[in-house]
């Protein structure tokens, strides 16, 4: 159960990384990181209605993203109370008498 665990939050730091590529991407109103690979306004790699293709991947992997990490932190919480139980000793000769 715990590398499945760790599975998902490897996962989860990879959507993060994808996340942040995505957002940089984007084109700012001033052209920001747009501008730096070398196209313009009217400009495209993807077609014209890149725009609103990045948004809207944007706004899914962020949705995606909250709803992964509000998981994750519930299934950790249970790991820790789980690892938290005391475990129960075997009852010595005498109690058993």
């Amino acid at each position: 159960m715990t590398t499945l665990f760790f599975i998902c939050l490897f996962l989860f730091l990879f959507m993060c990384v994808i996340l942040c590529f995505a957002i940089l991407i984007q084109e700012a109103k001033s052209l920001g990181l747009g501008a730096s690979f070398g196209g313009d306004s009217s400009d495209s790699l993807f077609g014209t209605s890149t725009a609103e293709v990045l948004k809207k991947f944007t706004a899914y992997l962020s949705g995606a993203f909250l709803v992964v990490c509000l998981l994750l932190s519930l299934w950790s919480g249970a790991i820790g109370r789980y690892e938290a139980l005391p475990l129960s000793e075997p009852p010595t000769a005498e109690e058993v008498e």
